[in-house]
């Protein structure tokens, strides 16, 4: 062979050699996912956590194992603030990014997920909303596009009451109780008052209400009442933010004791109990996860990540935090469901209604869980097409001064009850908006 034709050769392979690199690299396009998150703002320091675990989840997916299936993840933040105005911008910011568009949105906030439970069905994008936003969405016939795995507002309003009627030696025990609810004045707020309202009617308990304005500094009024006049047995909160740690020195200061004092999972917070001191000591919270960084999943992402540079979180010590631990809960949900629609429809970037189709079959086995070293870490998630909640169970944790401490198994929650006040009120919004519930036999 001469000279000149074997030069020749040589750049053919090369150009050859190119264009299917090319092409390789056009058919593995990453897949965008876009993070509504809360960095900033009146509530960033339980927003924080969660973006970084949520971050870290996807980024030990990227280094560990070149994203999913050999599609890496391109992760793209927006910072809301916790401002419904500020989300709704994110969201449409945010939703035709990459070669797919965004496959999921995550609000992290319930008037942000109340504000786009319209758009996400007009743009076929599933709403992932994950221990808040709108309870009956567990409803899937009428929601299609809304998830509220692994529990909702009305669950852990109903777990709060069956763990007290432990404490009391039974439902039977209830009746004549004195029971208040503390809450911000919301939308995420009011969630849990028509489940408190129907198991006060049934079980015979006594219920009061105190709303608590934005941001939640001024208290007072509010715990002198509860302290003095009202005397409640038992006081349940739906805070966030520094409302929660200022409620606790306020009930502490009337000499309410705090292992009668019970929180939402956002207001169980490492964050919201380090500025209230030793008052919070012995005080209560639901947990939709269990807590503490001694699981496999974190020893992966210290090795991955921290140990090369590579973590969200400002110190490897945020990574055991309870809202770290759900952001990665969060991330998994995502995930898995991307593997699922995979699975279904080609390694490669999905779409929102994919990933839609997905969550509808969305099944997170005890046997997945020990895979990813989450066992013991999250409950197991299986999800339907009318189904969109799952076993909706939570753990209660108690603040012993340093940490969260599990002190009961996980508890599930009254789902028949549930799951007929869920379908009564998915009934009537359907109506309101002309919906056709979908037929999920």
């Amino acid at each position: 062979m001469t000279i000149k034709r074997l030069k020749t050769g040589i750049i053919a392979a090369a150009t050859i050699s190119a264009c299917l690199a090319g092409s390789a690299a056009m058919a593995m396009e990453s897949q965008f996912i876009g993070s509504l998150v809360y960095r900033t703002g009146p509530y960033a320091p339980g927003g924080i956590p969660w973006a970084d675990g949520f971050a870290d989840y996807i980024e030990l997916l990227n280094a560990r194992d070149g994203g999913i299936n050999g599609v890496k993840l391109e992760l793209e933040e927006c910072d809301t603030a916790y401002n419904t105005d500020k989300g709704v911008e994110c969201y449409e910011r945010l939703k035709n990014k990459g070669s797919t568009g965004m496959p999921a949105v995550m609000p992290l906030s319930t008037g942000i997920t109340y504000a786009l439970l319209d758009r996400v069905v007009a743009d076929k994008i599933p709403l992932i909303t994950s221990g808040y936003g709108r309870a009956d969405a567990a409803d899937g016939r009428v929601f299609p596009y809304v998830f509220v795995p692994p529990a909702t507002y009305w669950g852990g309003a109903d777990i709060a009451i069956n763990y007290i009627a432990s404490q009391e030696g039974g439902y039977g025990n209830l009746k004549g109780k004195k029971i208040a609810l503390v809450y911000h004045d919301s939308a995420y707020g009011k969630e849990p008052i028509n489940t408190l309202n129907t198991l006060a009617e049934q079980l015979g308990f006594k219920f009061f209400e105190f709303p608590v304005p934005h941001p939640g500094l001024e208290q007072k009024a509010t715990w002198l009442k509860i302290g003095r006049q009202i005397r409640p047995d038992y006081v349940l909160m739906w805070g966030w933010g520094v409302m929660n740690a200022t409620a606790i020195k306020e009930a502490a200061a009337v000499g309410f004791p705090r292992d009668k004092f019970i929180g939402v999972w956002w207001s169980g917070n490492d964050a919201d109990m380090v500025p209230a001191g030793d008052a919070a000591i012995g005080y209560k919270s639901l947990q939709f996860n269990s807590v503490g960084s001694d699981f496999g999943i974190h020893q992966q992402i210290r090795s991955e990540l921290y140990a090369k540079g590579k973590g969200a979180a400002s110190s490897v010590e945020g990574t055991g935090e309870v809202a770290y631990n759900r952001g990665i809960q969060s991330a998994l949900i995502l995930t898995e469901a991307l593997r699922t629609a995979m699975a279904e429809f080609g390694n490669r970037p999905m779409t929102g209604e994919q990933v839609a189709w997905a969550m509808d079959r969305l099944n997170i086995t005890q046997e997945r869980l020990k895979e990813v070293g989450a066992d013991g870490l999250f409950d197991p998630i299986q999800l339907s097409c009318a189904d969109h909640q799952g076993k909706g169970r939570a753990r209660v944790t108690q603040w012993d001064g340093k940490q969260w401490q599990a002190i009961s198994d996980w508890i599930e929650p009254n789902l028949n009850m549930l799951r007929a006040m869920y379908e009564k009120s998915a009934a009537a919004y359907a109506k309101e908006k002309g919906i056709t519930p979908r037929d999920c036999k």
